[in-house]
């Protein structure tokens, strides 16, 4: 039986820290959640030898384990449990080697925590372009360490980082230097009061309000103990000093770079990318391109998979013998689940092109950029992060928005994240589009089609600012806040780590959306399959005797039945109720019912309609039982015009544009901000802004 031992992997934000993650793991890992917090939880396993195996688990990035962020008390909290289940062995800290100054600051203070540590140095590959040497042997011997250059990129190293993580057991845990030089008299003291454990130890738990066992702050001040906050801050700054004191000493005599040797091309790029007027055009630009191929790219794989569940809806009608279960499967689950799945290429590719925005350090300028742009909203440059974010999703582009310092700045993010178009808005938008937007082209190569899903993802942007600034006169704060970031080296996109985030974000997006919609097409099959009273039960002999002087073919005539039935069944009536509301947008009761059902989530609404006209269709073997093809032939009984119109496929847009249609989240919003009061203030509002958008769009274009 292979031994295992446990691998913590900490570093800096931009260090390449998921890029060594992924090369020492492949694809052999999963993402889970912290306990307790819906935060990233990544983990993987890595083959050291025939004989051990490693669990590596990917922390949140972190410049100090001096939590001041949520994603970084994680980091703190496990390296100070020894009953978590992934208290570590051993602990590689990886850095980057140009900044290497700046990331050594973390290694000191994981390395006073008693782990065997390795510090991995990545980007090893672009040594000689920077002119940097470094004098190994030495450097290990100041910082008392395993040191492994490495260049994940070129999966250069790995090899030699996995026989260090083997050896653990033979090095060093004695701390690279005393930090509590900085104040003997106070550390002594505290050092007598828990002798069992470390003096950082004990200085970790008071000043950052831990526990480590039965210890916490409250008993180390029963032992004679106090410092103000302020002398707190004063003793931790005095030891980040220190810290950095050793580092310099340390790096002068084993780190040198040749400046002459040192690339421009990054300030000449920069000067560019961040330039107040080609700045935002590069942006605008880049983002059109990126919906551009949404729409051209994804188009024959969407046809093909949209065909396929099709054709398994007509296969399952077939072989299986006629009944409740076959009708359930085929006319419920199927149609129900194909209409969303054929989605799938979208959503990859979109993930795809954040991920290599995010891979070139193009997201950082782009935060830097903005920051001009949302001062004068109530926001701060930070808080585009979780606005972009909440392109792929809002709940965890919500949970971003916890390292905003300024309380007023991150409550205003919170409330209007959900405006930015999230990735399961796409299944709405794509299919509206397609059949109410001609598919041209202007200057002939400008898709209209590609144009108008930039500008909803515009219009929801603007609205996220313009709410913005209507809370920031209402929402005072006394503190003022800072903006800072740091710009990461451009570097040219590794494959596997776009291929791998592509992969578990869609991975997420379609397990997510599939259990949802397998039980609500269960649901809404039941609902639609099954009425009260006798105008369901005698819907065939209702029907036959209204047509029976009537030239009817016999599969209009199914067709009649199936429309009775349905307008009967539970969910017509639910629709029917509910249809005076929706009718002034523009949308029949088998819209409003999808509509109702997306609150759970906003892809639903696809697949709600895909089972409802399944439900409603009365050929059991239709040959075209497409979604698209279902909504573009749906018409209102009483004029024979299309559902689906410019005026209400619009109408819906503004809808989905406005509305927060989640209940995840509003379950997260009123989590992170803990309070009823905003989260229900957030989603009456939103409510009401989009069905006055709607409405308005609807009576306008109609």
């Amino acid at each position: 039986m292979k031994k295992e031992i446990k691998v913590a992997l900490i570093g800096n934000p931009n260090v390449g820290k998921t890029s060594v993650f992924n090369a020492l793991t492949g694809l052999n890992h999963k993402i889970g959640n912290y306990p307790g917090i819906t935060v990233d939880k990544k983990s993987g396993v890595a083959k050291l030898d025939d004989e051990v195996n490693a669990t590596i688990i990917d922390l949140p990035g972190t410049y100090s384990i001096n939590a001041s962020s949520e994603d970084e008390r994680i980091v703190l909290d496990l390296l100070f449990d020894p009953t978590n289940e992934d208290y570590p062995d051993v602990a590689i800290v990886v850095a980057d080697i140009e900044n290497l100054k700046r990331n050594l600051l973390l290694f000191t203070q994981v390395k006073e925590l008693g782990f065997p540590t390795v510090l991995a140095i990545n980007m090893a590959d672009h040594m000689d372009e920077k002119g940097i040497s470094i004098k190994i042997a030495e450097l290990e011997k100041k910082l008392n360490t395993k040191i492994v250059l490495i260049s994940a990129k070129k999966k250069l190293g790995i090899q030699e980082l996995k026989q260090a993580v083997l050896d653990y057991k033979n090095f060093s845990i004695e701390p690279c230097l005393n930090a509590t030089a900085v104040d003997t008299e106070f550390f002594s003291k505290l050092a007598l009061t828990f002798s069992n454990l470390s003096v950082f130890k004990l200085w970790m738990i008071y000043s950052q309000d831990i526990k480590i066992g039965n210890i916490g702050k409250k008993e180390i001040e029963a032992k004679g103990i106090h410092l103000s906050e302020n002398e707190i801050k004063k003793l931790q700054h005095k030891k980040t000093i220190k810290r950095y004191q050793f580092i310099n000493e340390a790096l002068k005599e084993t780190y040198s770079r040749d400046v002459n040797k040192a690339s421009d091309i990054r300030t000449k790029v920069d000067r560019i990318l961040t330039h107040k007027v080609y700045g935002y055009l590069i942006f605008f630009f880049i983002m059109m391109l990126v919906f551009q191929a949404i729409f051209e790219w994804s188009s024959i794989p969407m046809d093909w998979i949209d065909e396929q569940f099709a054709n398994l809806s007509t296969w399952v009608h077939e072989v299986m013998e006629p009944g409740k279960l076959t009708d359930l499967i085929a006319d419920g689950i199927v149609p129900g689940i194909g209409g969303v799945m054929p989605f799938i290429p979208q959503i990859a590719i979109l993930f795809m092109f954040i991920s290599i925005l995010e891979e070139t350090g193009y997201m950082s300028r782009v935060v830097f950029l903005m920051d001009k742009l949302m001062r004068p909203f109530g926001l701060s440059g930070k808080s585009v992060v979780p606005l972009i974010s909440g392109n792929a999703c809002a709940i965890p582009a919500i949970m971003s928005a916890r390292n905003i310092e300024n309380p007023k700045e991150r409550l205003i993010t919170i409330l209007v994240t959900p405006f930015t178009t999230c990735s399961a808005r796409i299944p709405v938008y794509i299919i509206i589009i397609a059949l109410v937007i001609p598919d041209t082209r202007i200057f002939g190569f400008l898709s209209i089609q590609g144009l108008t899903l930039t500008l909803f993802y515009l219009i929801g942007f603007l609205a996220a600012l313009v709410s913005s600034w209507a809370l920031s006169k209402y929402i005072k704060s006394e503190r003022k806040s800072y903006f800072v970031i740091e710009m990461p080296n451009y570097r040219t996109p590794i494959i596997k780590n776009v291929v791998v985030n592509m992969y578990e974000k869609t991975k997420a997006f379609v397990v997510g959306a599939g259990k949802i919609i397998f039980v609500l097409s269960i649901i809404i099959w039941f609902l639609g399959a099954h009425g009260p009273g006798e105008r369901f039960e005698n819907a065939e002999q209702h029907i036959t005797e209204v047509y029976q002087d009537k030239e009817v073919s016999e599969e209009e005539l199914s067709e009649h039945i199936a429309s009775y039935k349905l307008e009967n069944s539970y969910i017509g009536i639910l629709g029917k109720t509910i249809e005076p509301v929706i009718k002034p947008l523009g949308y029949d009761w088998k819209v409003g019912i999808a509509v109702l059902s997306s609150f759970v989530g906003r892809e639903i609404f696809v697949g709600v309609l895909g089972t409802i006209y399944n439900v409603g269709s009365g050929d059991e073997n239709d040959e075209d039982g497409r979604i698209k093809q279902k909504m573009a032939a749906e018409i209102w009984p009483d004029t024979g015009q299309p559902v689906f119109t410019l005026a209400s496929g619009v109408s819906l847009m503004f809808f989905y544009a406005f509305a927060m249609q989640c209940t995840a989240t509003v379950a997260i919003v009123r989590r992170e901000t803990k309070s009823w009061k905003w989260t229900i203030y957030q989603l009456v509002f939103m409510t009401v802004l989009a069905y006055v958008a709607a409405l308005i769009a609807y009576q306008l274009l109609k």
